[in-house]
């Protein structure tokens, strides 16, 4: 303000030094001498005025400013330096009422401003947190530090209350449950008896190594009996033996027991020990019906015939029913549903139909009927070709015929072979129970070869009459393989050449079927194929699986003169 004061106005601007002087009140400013003159200003004396104004307004600033000075008339005029004065008494008004409030609220401290290696000040502008931010921050201070000197007092509480010290002789010798065998120095843990050697004898480990060897010895010994043994047959008689053991009956049959007071049919002489009339018998006045099991043999009751007809009424039906569609025929082309045929010459009726055109040119017209004879073979071909089952077809229909002729009963065939060394023999076995749909397995043996199969009627009487009728079991022929210098490994025995490289003598070789019946349900999953098998243990093994191992006990003791 007292800068504005110094500066003087723009002398060729009459007007804008008038509009500059006027007061806030519409009251002319007080014109300075140099203005009056309109010459040259003096400087030296704006400058002592200037300072006269100074030390004018130190003086008020001096005194108490509490009131503000009286009001002017609007018609007095107010000078610069009397503004300047009353707002600068305000101002200090102002600072000292701040002081004031600044010395009754307490002051709060600021927060740290830390600084990296350079000096420079980290986390914004080096500015410090709001006033009402200090106050959070503070109490957040305060509560850590009183956290962390609850944590110092728990943890040293914690020290004085843990004990690790054991029990004292008193309190030992107190406790009833004390052993007094044990000594009070090793039981408090303050001391420890020392272990004594102990050395291993000259030669342990040596016994027992050789008692290792023995061991070995006498399995390896177990071994080659067992061998030699299977080699004589005898454990083959032995089980021969045991199954043809008959069990001894039980002391009450299990049909009885719910009807009978104990372990025995000793005790029925007595009439208290039957359970007929009590409470507790399991005959009572309900009747029970029994869910309705349908018969199996209507399964394969075979489907009613029709009457067959005579040669003469079959000719007079084919008659009545070409003639019928015939007609209609010659209906649908009256009404112009279907084209008119065109006329089916021959070589018999070309002179009858083609008359003028035969005549003229015969060659033309011959060879117009032959291409028209070839043209109807061919569509009549084409038509059968048609009619005919696609491969995929075929076999869904074999699949399901053989499905139907299952599900009215499983058929069991067991043959006995005497040497199936002929490959094409174990082929033909093989593929043909594939090809029928049967199950069951194929057993090869050193003595003979058991087939086991399982089917519907129509399959099994099919393979019936391959094993029995079609395969010459007499014949020997080698392998394909072997002839070609590709032999496989197998057993000896089943090779088709002995130990002089000649082919095997099969003149005495035939094929026996030991066993015919039904069964309810399947006994294998599908065909097993062939199982080579070099002891009895093995092949019974093999069939236990389907519960039929009683059929291995059978074909050893089938004899060829039986039937």
């Amino acid at each position: 303000m007292a800068e504005n004061l110094l500066k003087r106005p723009y002398p060729e601007d009459d007007e804008a030094a008038n509009k500059r002087s006027r007061s806030n009140n519409g009251s002319p400013r007080p014109t300075t001498p140099s203005q009056q003159t309109g010459g040259k200003p003096d400087i030296s004396a704006a400058v002592a005025a200037a300072k006269a104004r100074a030390e004018e307004i130190k003086k008020r600033l001096a005194k108490p400013a509490t009131a503000a000075p009286p009001a002017t008339s609007s018609s007095a005029p107010v000078s610069a330096s009397d503004r300047i004065a009353q707002l600068k008494a305000r101002v200090a008004a102002a600072t000292s009422r701040s002081k004031e409030l600044a010395q009754t609220k307490p002051a709060v401290p600021s927060p740290p401003v830390y600084q990296d290696d350079f000096g420079r000040a980290r986390g914004g502008l080096d500015i410090g947190l709001h006033p009402a931010l200090q106050e959070n921050f503070q109490s957040d201070r305060l509560n850590k530090g009183k956290q962390d000197q609850l944590k110092k007092k728990q943890e040293e509480q914690k020290k004085a209350q843990l004990d690790l010290s054991g029990p004292s002789l008193e309190e030992l010798k107190a406790n009833p449950y004390f052993d007094t065998s044990i000594s009070v120095k090793n039981a408090s843990g303050k001391g420890r008896v020392t272990r004594q050697l102990v050395f291993n004898q000259q030669g342990k480990y040596i016994a027992q190594a050789a008692a290792l060897r023995r061991q070995a010895q006498l399995e390896d010994m177990k071994k080659r009996i067992a061998e030699r043994a299977r080699q004589a047959g005898i454990d083959e008689d032995l089980d021969t033996e045991k199954a043809f053991l008959v069990p001894k009956p039980p002391e009450i049959e299990w049909w009885d027991e719910g009807l009978v007071d104990g372990s025995s049919y000793d005790v029925i002489d007595n009439p208290r020990n039957l359970k007929i009339d009590t409470p507790d018998s399991i005959i009572t006045i309900y009747i029970q019906h029994p869910v309705l099991i349908e018969p199996p043999q209507e399964k394969i009751v075979p489907a009613a015939k029709p009457m067959f007809l005579t040669a003469k009424e079959q000719a007079k039906l084919r008659r009545q029913r070409r003639m019928a569609d015939l007609k209609e025929k010659q209906a649908k082309i009256r009404l112009g549903l279907e084209p008119p045929p065109p006329p089916k010459v021959k070589k018999s009726n070309l002179m009858r139909v083609l008359g003028e055109q035969a005549i003229q040119d015969p060659t033309a017209v011959e060879a117009r009927v032959n291409r028209e004879i070839a043209e109807r073979k061919e569509t009549h071909e084409e038509a059968n070709e048609e009619r005919k089952l696609t491969k995929e077809e075929r076999v869904e229909k074999l699949e399901k015929q053989q499905t139907e002729d299952a599900a009215k009963g499983i058929h069991v065939r067991v043959y006995k072979i005497d040497s199936l060394a002929n490959g094409k023999h174990r082929f033909q076995v093989q593929k043909n129970a594939e090809q029928h749909a049967l199950t069951g397995v194929c057993i090869m043996h050193p003595r003979f070869n058991l087939v086991v199969v399982e089917g519907g009627e129509h399959s099994i009487r099919a393979y019936d009459k391959l094993m029995q009728n079609r395969v010459k079991w007499q014949e020997m022929e080698a392998h394909s393989s072997v002839r070609e210098g590709n032999k496989e490994a197998q057993a000896k025995w089943l090779d088709a050449e002995d130990e002089n490289g000649e082919l095997k003598d099969l003149s005495a070789n035939r094929c026996d079927l030991i066993f015919s019946g039904e069964e309810k349900r399947r006994a294998f999953r599908k065909w097993l194929g062939a199982r080579v098998c070099e002891t009895d243990a093995q092949a019974r093994d093999v069939l236990s699986r389907a519960r039929m191992d009683s059929f291995w006990t059978v074909a050893k003791n089938w004899k060829k003169d039986d039937f």
